[in-house]
């Protein structure tokens, strides 16, 4: 490690301070609570959120994911709670085709090691919705309608595609022969106001039914169970927070729909943030906070949690940066003279540049068994490692055949021509490596949001799930930012290099 060049020292000293300080950063076991990545599930989480946190310290890991996602951050412990609705813990989770009590849905979700309780007051169901004029001139008004509407365009999440509950078990409930695209909850109203689809699915509670003056189809088989929303909890979570757990219980019953259609209002319609939403309805004061909605574009790009986002994007890059560094520059090292080794090495690298940001995600939490920070980091890392180790490869091979024949004519043994020879010759092809893998980094470490990882993609997955256009740019403008900000300081480094090259005899 001594021997190598300063910069890289530099770099995985930066990568290693902040994974200690990321390590050390909480004495206190904090109350995790998670959610999905939709409008409703923020606010709830909040609610839970402010509710725990005067009885004990609390972390809210928002915007996870789908129920898969969401359901294995708690399985793994990575979430202790997070607010979820009981037609998906009977359907989606515990697998059974028939309706299920909160009783038995606690004696089967016991061996999990996992619990149901609190009932918050609303149910907040599936249901499929088109605009009132496309209804009027077809005639719609029941799911069963559709089946003599094949050429209907139905724009559904891909969530509600794949799930048991949703569209596999409408279609052979009622016979329907559309062929769904997928499509982002988030997106999907501006979808059809626009007329770019026909019949999206909706839930319940959504603020836009009404705001858009959408029809919602009639379950006239009754295929939709009730989708209550409750706390799914781990069974420890009352003994390890026993008076943040009694606060969440009095919340039981005190949400009724047209209250969270309000709140849910407020957040998509309003632009009001989650936490203020939050603190209104526990307080009693909802809608009090008219001033707070929105704030403007500059309110948002320069919030209160810029710092803490910049703090996770900018730690993200370092450490995988310098995960890279660690592990690709030797391994290039030892592969670079072997032109059949060399060759299988980068184009495995090169294979992983090809596979997806989120299905590798998927794919490394079910290996390690967490969300968050982990995974996140070895997404990143296998993601830069290629420019690393082409460039270190291909800077070794540029060093001129006579000077390594002098160097070993002097008496100089591998090792020693490598670092006093070659590596000095290849710093500068390999330190424009580095550079194209830090700025690979900064763009894909948005995606680490998306299972709670922070960064400035938290901004974006949130400006996803309530199509909103202005905090879609208050995360990408600082990540665009902070890479051109990267690209001035290497360019600036590999001018310092070009200057010490010219100086030297």
């Amino acid at each position: 490690m001594s021997r190598l060049p300063q910069p890289v020292r530099l770099l995985l000293l930066a990568g290693s301070l902040w994974a200690l300080a990321t390590a050390g950063a909480s004495a206190a076991e904090p109350l995790r609570i998670g959610s999905k990545r939709f409008t409703e599930s923020y606010i709830l989480a909040e609610v839970l959120a402010q509710a725990a946190r005067p009885h004990a310290p609390v972390e809210v890991k928002p915007g996870l994911g789908n129920t898969a996602i969401v359901y294995e951050a708690l399985r793994a412990g990575s979430i202790d709670l997070y607010p979820e609705y009981t037609g998906t813990i009977a359907r989606e989770i515990l697998k059974s085709e028939e309706p299920l009590t909160l009783e038995a849905m606690r004696a089967r979700l016991a061996p999990l090691g996992l619990g149901v309780d609190v009932p918050l007051g609303f149910n907040d169901g599936y249901a499929l919705a088109l605009r009132a004029d496309t209804a009027q001139r077809l005639g719609l008004r029941r799911l069963s309608d559709l089946a003599g509407q094949p050429a209907l365009r139905l724009g559904l999440s891909n969530e509600f595609i794949g799930r048991a509950d949703g569209w596999p078990g409408l279609a052979r409930r009622y016979g329907l022969p559309q062929q769904p695209q997928g499509l982002d909850h988030g997106l999907a109203y501006d979808a059809i106001a626009q007329g770019q689809v026909d019949v999206i699915d909706i839930y319940t509670t959504d603020a836009k039914i009404d705001h858009l003056g959408l029809r919602v189809l009639a379950d006239d088989a009754g295929h939709f169970p009730r989708y209550d929303a409750v706390l799914l909890y781990r069974v420890d979570v009352p003994q390890r927070f026993p008076a943040a757990w009694a606060a969440l219980k009095r919340l039981e019953g005190r949400i009724g729909e047209p209250a969270m259609i309000a709140m849910n209002a407020r957040a998509e319609l309003q632009g009001v943030a989650f936490d203020v939403i939050a603190r209104e309805h526990l307080a009693g004061t909802a809608g009090a906070a008219t001033a707070a909605a929105g704030g403007g574009f500059w309110a948002r790009l320069w919030g209160p949690d810029l710092a803490r986002l910049a703090a996770q994007h900018v730690g993200l890059v370092l450490t995988s940066v310098a995960l890279a560094v660690a592990l690709g520059v030797p391994l290039a090292l030892a592969v670079a003279p072997h032109a059949a080794a060399r060759t299988t090495v980068l184009g495995v690298t090169g294979l992983l540049q090809t596979v997806p940001a989120l299905a590798l995600l998927a794919v490394l939490i079910s290996l390690l068994g967490r969300i968050g920070t982990a995974p996140a980091l070895v997404a990143l890392t296998l993601y830069a490692l290629l420019p690393i180790m082409r460039n270190t490869c291909t800077g070794l091979a540029e060093v001129p055949v006579g000077l390594k024949q002098a160097a070993t004519a002097l008496g100089l043994t591998a090792g020693q021509r490598l670092r006093a020879v070659e590596l000095p010759l290849a710093l500068p092809v390999i330190v424009a490596g580095v550079r194209t893998a830090t700025t690979i980094a900064v763009g894909t470490a948005t995606i680490a949001a998306f299972i709670g990882a922070g960064g400035f993609g938290e901004r974006i997955v949130t400006g996803l799930a309530l199509n909103d256009r202005g905090l879609l740019l208050a995360g990408a403008l600082p990540a665009a930012a902070l890479a051109l900000l990267c690209e001035a300081a290497f360019e600036a480094l590999e001018r310092g290099l070009k200057r010490r090259r010219t100086k030297e005899p």
